[in-house]
């Protein structure tokens, strides 16, 4: 097993850098430890970059304080890049692919009070393309990786949704393999038209029963459920990755699932 690469994005108008707290925390878990690429950059659909916001400007003392410290302390490899480019997800991505980056870490919003999350035209973007597994860090999310949970969608007939359910557990047994956590596959259907086929979902699985979860009900809360049921630290889901207007990108099944989920969220992006 080689090391893997992490690629972790720090907004300096913000306090919290959850996705550089959670790479830390989960190379520390890991036998062979990933090296680092810290990326500093302002979403500027995302952030505060009014004046009256304090912590638009950073010294030295900063850098020294919240990356420089923690990784030291952590002895981890690592290197440090700062972005100033228009569009951040084209950064993010350039970068992040120079870096052959394995994963992506990424702070996500808060919840809304409706449970919805807010994404901005720039992190749609980002999830929609990228090469490689984007991680959507969440604040309160947990720090262990004792369970990783795979979505997955059996019914699917077109050749890119049966290639996006093989990434989905390919990606999902790896992340699981690397911190030593209990892998398990959940499956929504509505009806009994649209039920799963268990004898294919064991085989290319390659479970057992007890780990695959077939559950009846919307996408979201079929995940959702499953999720907390098993105190999943870890959620794996796919999407099909698409280029054209933003407007296309929204309002998908991946969009519900990440806003009824409460834990840190893997996406595999099928392009």
């Amino acid at each position: 097993m080689t090391a893997e690469n992490f690629f972790a994005v720090v907004d300096p108008t913000t306090n919290d850098h959850v996705a550089l707290e959670r790479a830390i925390t989960t190379a520390k878990l890991m036998d062979i430890q990933p090296k680092m690429c810290i990326f500093v950059a302002v979403d500027a659909g995302n952030a505060d970059t009014s004046i009256s916001n304090t912590n638009i400007t950073r010294d030295t003392s900063w850098f020294e304080e919240k990356i420089h410290e923690p990784l030291n302390k952590a002895g981890l490899e690592y290197q440090i890049e700062i972005s100033w480019a228009e569009h951040w997800e084209k950064a993010v991505l350039q970068s992040a692919r120079a870096f052959n980056a394995s994963r992506i870490l990424v702070p996500a919003n808060k919840p809304k009070a409706n449970r919805r999350l807010y994404f901005t035209e720039f992190e749609w973007k980002l999830l929609k393309r990228a090469f490689c597994p984007v991680v959507l860090v969440r604040a309160d999310g947990s720090r262990k990786r004792r369970v990783v949970l795979a979505a997955v969608n059996f019914q699917a007939r077109r050749p890119r949704q049966k290639d996006l359910n093989k990434s989905i557990l390919t990606k999902g047994r790896k992340l699981a393999n690397s911190y030593d956590a209990h892998f398990h596959v959940i499956n929504a259907y509505m009806d009994s038209m649209s039920y799963p086929d268990r004898g294919i979902l064991a085989r290319e699985t390659k479970l057992k029963s007890s780990q695959i979860h077939v559950v009846q009900g919307y996408t979201d809360e079929a995940i959702a459920k499953v999720a907390q049921e098993l105190s999943a630290d870890v959620v794996v889901v796919g999407t099909l990755g698409q280029s054209g207007q933003v407007k296309n990108l929204r309002g998908n099944t991946v969009e519900r699932v990440i806003s009824a989920l409460n834990v840190d969220v893997v996406i595999v992006n099928s392009e």
